[in-house]
């Protein structure tokens, strides 16, 4: 009796590449006349190493997403992983864990300690967990991010763009498994923007690192590998190789204008 091939080790091999993903992943929020569904039904796999835009209107759900992607949302059905680790079912202390150790952050608000220094800001979470940075990986990120000269400043020392490679440094220290961006450029003027796309480009393409970008902003999904739309909670197009243009077409597209 002849068996088919089973499908089981593709299936693997495909995990085994995604830095992130969600499986049917629902978010509802309230009940009754006050429901609001958030998510309805996403799948998505985040690649290893790829630079990942998510983009959509307000209340498309691409916060939401990211936020249940990251363990910073619980999910209402539906599972998360981050790697190897399955988000869903983990305690308090599971996930705490986990965004220390496997996740980077960057959000609009830079999130920086004023009292520190932006080196003291940049070592700030190895310092919680404990651990010493990596002298040639500290070396290679502060060097790229171009901040040698501003170590001993504090933000109100710094330029918006400054404070802003300081946070992307940050994320980047502890080497994570993932890096989720949040309207990462959203405080920053054109010229800051496009300095800190391009760090976090230059990061995925030359030290693998991943990063899931939402941003409302065309230019900043151009510097993405790939872009995921979201509409009502639910994935509805990608580009891959995206052009400013392309994603404005494709935004338009979706929302139905001419």
């Amino acid at each position: 009796m002849t068996t088919a091939p089973s499908l089981a080790p593709q299936a693997a091999a495909t995990r085994a590449t995604a830095a992130a993903r969600a499986v049917d992943v629902w978010k509802v929020y309230g009940s009754g006349e006050a429901q609001v569904i958030a998510l309805r039904g996403v799948s998505v796999e985040l690649e290893r190493g790829r630079f990942t835009a998510i983009m959509g209107a307000s209340g498309s759900g691409k916060s939401t997403l990211m936020h249940c992607l990251a363990g910073l949302d619980s999910v209402t059905r539906g599972d998360v992983h981050i790697g190897a680790t399955k988000l869903t079912g983990l305690g308090d202390k599971g996930l705490t864990k986990l965004r220390r150790e496997q996740v980077g952050f960057i959000f609009q608000q830079f999130n920086l300690l004023p009292t520190l220094t932006a080196e003291e800001n940049i070592l700030l979470p190895l310092a919680i967990a404990g651990r010493k940075p990596d002298p040639q990986w500290w070396d290679t990120v502060i060097d790229t991010v171009g901040l040698r000269d501003r170590l001993g400043h504090r933000p109100s020392q710094l330029s918006g763009g400054q404070q802003q490679r300081v946070a992307c440094a940050r994320a980047l220290v502890s080497r994570p498994e993932v890096i989720f961006a949040d309207e990462p450029t959203g405080n920053l003027d054109s010229k800051s923007g496009a300095e800190v796309l391009k760090f976090l480009q230059q990061s995925v393409r030359e030290f693998g690192q991943t990063i899931v970008m939402v941003t409302h902003d065309p230019n900043a999904a151009s510097y993405a590998d790939r872009v995921i739309f979201l509409a009502d909670g639910q994935i509805v197009d990608e580009l891959t190789s995206p052009t400013a243009s392309g994603v404005l077409d494709t935004i338009k597209r979706i929302s139905g204008e001419q």
